[in-house]
């Protein structure tokens, strides 16, 4: 997987390949939430909306574990990368580091 450091963020570079797991999970959460859309406007079971609504909930927080698994690889990588160098490999790693930190907060909220 590529990335680049811009303005102290990590930006993956995904190829086609790498996207397609996510693409796919994102294709199918589409179509819960359609289902779900059809549910209420057809009056369903309660029980069954929520349901639905339960299994969307829980296939997003698939795509953002995804998501956080490919960033922390990345940012594993780009710290290795920063301690291999001599010059700012501290401050870089410290920066990976947090940003890293700021993302498992955001992920552990949901």
């Amino acid at each position: 997987m590529n990335f680049e450091v811009s303005e102290g963020r990590l930006y993956l570079r995904r190829s086609p390949e790498e996207k397609q797991p996510i693409l796919s999970r994102l294709a199918r959460i589409e179509g819960q939430v359609r289902g779900l859309r059809q549910m209420v406007e057809n009056d369903r079971y309660c029980g069954e909306e929520l349901q639905q609504a339960t299994a969307i909930t829980a296939a997003l927080r698939e795509v953002s574990l995804l998501v956080l698994q490919d960033h922390l690889k990345a940012g594993i990588e780009n710290a290795a990368a920063l301690l291999r160098e001599e010059q700012g490999s501290e401050e870089g790693v410290k920066l990976a580091v947090a940003e890293i930190t700021t993302l498992l907060r955001a992920v552990l909220k949901q």
